[in-house]
């Protein structure tokens, strides 16, 4: 019996056991990710809510990694190893752990706009879309900032003095990092005071596009050439910032000029007709609508017009202006009215000789 245990003890601290370990338990993590892991999929996708869904999602792939590397444990643990190479190895084994939960949730943060649905709706507040990518990324930091302490911890390093260390360069780290500081408030500015969110058009000296990421450094813009411009947040908030989004209405005006042969009524007529043109026309907003005799000037009679479509999108907004146009052609035409052209006209004194 005792050289029977002997020659077992032995054959387990060889390395063919060490490499079936790694193996079988490859193996096992294969079969979870592909059998298992759809048929948990499945029941979460049964319940009401989505989140342990994402849950599950987040962890799907630290999970197959544990069971592999519980695996390697197992099979380092057959081998001959001296006391002090073993608490080694069991460190590394703890500090994987420590990275694959630190993943999971990490994984989690970037699924953060469910989780911050969710918290909406029991505290029953709003939260702006612009506030939801830069909490994920402060979510994110933390979590890697924790994970990084304990791992630290786990070796053996004090983490408390690397802190106060910190605190002997914090002045020289402060003056090298101005401009990062100065973009971080000006981040936290525009969360605060909302000058725009993620998807809107707006207008800077800077740029001109649509919003499509803001972080704490900068914020990113699509022009309308499909390039991507990345504006630092200290020196977006200097500037006026225009929300073409924020429109309610979208404006039409311009002086039409008509010939100094119009006769009076017919330009009465004209003026009347084009403003009962407006106030029945469906897209132009009926609340600010002005049609005026405006001004005598150099080559023709000027009619004030002043308008407002109910759409602000760019594409739409030009449809309707074209439309409003082509009826104004229209009361012209049938009125008998032409539009001037600039010209100029000069009178002679003396007759030309023939």
């Amino acid at each position: 019996m005792e050289e029977f245990l002997r020659i077992w003890n032995q054959y387990l601290k060889s390395p063919t056991v060490f490499l079936s370990f790694l193996f079988i338990f490859y193996t096992l993590s294969k079969i979870f990710d592909s059998l298992f892991y759809p048929l948990i999929l499945k029941i979460t996708e049964k319940t009401k809510t989505n989140i342990d869904t994402k849950v599950a999602l987040a962890f799907r792939k630290p999970v197959k990694n544990f069971i592999f590397f519980f695996g390697v444990f197992l099979g380092v643990r057959s081998l001959p190893l001296s006391p002090e190479l073993y608490l080694v190895t069991l460190r590394f084994y703890r500090s994987l752990i420590i990275l694959l939960i630190a993943a999971g949730f990490y994984n989690l943060a970037s699924t953060s706009s469910v989780l911050f649905e969710k918290l909406t709706e029991k505290l029953d507040f709003e939260m702006d879309k612009i506030l939801i990518p830069i909490l994920s990324k402060a979510l994110r930091f933390i979590i890697f900032a924790i994970s990084a302490t304990i791992i630290a911890q786990e070796w053996g390093y004090d983490v408390n003095g690397f802190v106060a260390g910190l605190g002997l360069g914090g002045l020289a780290f402060a003056l090298a990092a101005q401009d990062t500081i100065a973009n971080f408030f000006g981040g936290i500015v525009i969360i605060l005071d909302k000058p725009f969110s993620i998807g809107d058009w707006i207008l800077t000296p800077q740029v001109e596009g649509t919003v499509e990421d803001i972080n704490f450094r900068s914020t990113k813009v699509r022009t309308f050439a499909h390039a991507l411009v990345t504006v630092p947040n200290s020196s977006l908030v200097k500037g006026p910032i225009t929300n073409w989004s924020k429109m309610g209405k979208r404006r039409i005006t311009f002086n039409l000029g008509v010939t100094y042969t119009t006769p009076r009524h017919k330009l009465q007529l004209c003026v009347r007709r084009i403003e009962s043109m407006l106030k029945n026309h469906p897209e132009i907003h009926p609340e600010t609508i002005f049609v005026r005799f405006d001004s005598f000037n150099e080559s023709s009679l000027d009619i004030f017009i002043y308008c407002f479509t109910k759409t602000t999108i760019w594409g739409e907004f030009l449809r309707v202006k074209e439309d409003v146009n082509f009826k104004i052609m229209d009361i012209l035409e049938q009125e008998g009215v032409s539009v001037a052209f600039p010209s100029r006209s000069i009178y002679f004194e003396n007759s030309l000789p023939k």
